[in-house]
């Protein structure tokens, strides 16, 4: 692939992450989405299974497919691999677009379970649920900047390969919310996932499924953090909980 190449590719998997990313909001809070949208959706849905046991297991499938892409792609042996096929600076953007495009899997397949878990019904609960909601995802969103947003998704690593220039590897660093927990990130999907007015059975899935993963997953990228930052980021790790503030930490396994 040519840099230029490399670049649209980058913008494109970035594109596809942001209306994914959009349609996730709007598929958790039960919004309204596009006629066109809706209508795609419907027509796949047509093919929905018979059974709440046979709509569990493919909601399983489903949640499982994302998780295991989302946790194999990240590790660095399946990095190592993918760039013997395509150029280092896409490697990023082809996580970025793979995760984008299982999610867009799950849209269409998922199966809607019976039953409402709880359903809050005060307007001041309302209230402070949808607030609660729109803020995990404010904090997703701002977590990703505190960082460096463009090199999360892959479109620094295309522009600087774009420009003929040397990508330099994040240094470890804590900057604001980091130096409250270790992945606030992580605690705006937590909210955003539970802090909801009305929670349907299958939505008590998705999130006790999706919660659970996230903790596996940061277990395993804790992991790789402390092997690529040293005493440093072991340092933070004892000083600072992993995504609750001062509730509780998970430690990494071995650990007393």
């Amino acid at each position: 692939m040519g840099r230029s190449a490399v670049l649209v590719y980058g913008l494109v998997s970035y594109g596809v992450f942001f209306l994914t990313f959009l349609y996730l909001i709007a598929f958790l809070g039960d919004f309204p989405v596009p006629r066109t949208v809706d209508a795609v959706s419907r027509d796949w849905s047509a093919t929905a299974v018979s059974g709440t046991a046979a709509a569990v297991v493919v909601d399983l499938l489903l949640l499982a497919l994302f998780a295991v892409h989302h946790s194999v792609m990240a590790r660095p042996g399946f990095k190592r691999w993918l760039t013997r096929f395509l150029p280092p600076a896409a490697e990023r953007s082809t996580y970025v677009l793979v995760s984008s495009l299982a999610l867009i899997v799950l849209y269409l397949f998922w199966q809607p379970l019976p039953g409402t878990v709880w359903s809050v019904e005060s307007v001041i609960g309302q209230g402070i649920l949808w607030a609660a909601f729109a803020g995990g995802w404010v904090l997703v969103l701002v977590s990703t900047f505190l960082i460096d947003h463009f090199e999360l998704f892959g479109l620094r690593q295309v522009w600087c390969h774009f420009r003929d220039h040397a990508f330099e590897r994040p240094k470890f660093q804590t900057p604001g919310l980091y130096r409250i927990v270790r992945h606030p990130l992580m605690l705006g999907f937590l909210v955003a996932f539970w802090a909801i007015p009305q929670m349907s059975a299958g939505h008590l899935l998705f999130a006790a499924a999706m919660t659970g993963y996230i903790f596996l997953g940061l277990i395993l990228e804790e992991r790789e953090l402390a092997r690529a930052f040293g005493e440093p980021y072991r340092d933070y790790q004892r000083r600072v909980p992993m995504v609750v503030p001062g509730l509780f930490r998970i430690r990494r396994a071995g650990r007393g």
